[in-house]
């Protein structure tokens, strides 16, 4: 399984330049706590990401402005990404390199095509575990009581 086959296709968004209060109200209206920043050449390539804690901890934490800093102040550099086509497990080997519960997932000339998420993972784990536990149940022997 691959990276791009089970990552979030649906990605909220930011650039470098917007302020920090309105990357702030984008994760509230889009219910993530996750940014990916985009170049601001309107292309889909990453730079960076914000999250809810670079909020808290390098605007609010650090006495910063929203209205005044801006999300490249912030942001998380350099993006970890993968190839949408990079195996699971691979994946997996480069969040925990990368101390990261997030990667990007870069498609065809280095453009965004989603986010794959620790959570993400853990959710094809879950599946995947209970079909072999379903399996093995059909295959436990009946005996007449």
């Amino acid at each position: 399984m691959s990276a791009g086959r089970i990552c979030s296709r649906v990605v909220a968004t930011a650039t470098p330049h917007e302020s920090v209060r309105a990357a702030g109200r984008r994760m509230a209206e889009y219910d993530v706590g996750t940014l990916v920043v985009l170049d601001v050449s309107g292309g889909r390539r990453p730079v960076g990401m914000v999250t809810d804690r670079d909020i808290a901890i390098r605007c609010v934490g650090a006495q910063r402005d929203p209205d005044q800093t801006r999300v490249s102040e912030i942001m998380t550099t350099p993006v970890q990404t993968v190839s949408a086509h990079t195996p699971i497990e691979d994946a997996m080997k480069r969040m925990a390199n990368a101390a990261t519960r997030r990667l990007v997932v870069l498609g065809d000339g280095e453009t965004l095509v989603g986010v794959l998420s620790l959570d993400d993972v853990l959710d094809l784990f879950v599946a995947e575990t209970a079909a072999i536990g379903r399996l093995l149940e059909r295959q436990k022997p009946h005996f007449p009581a």
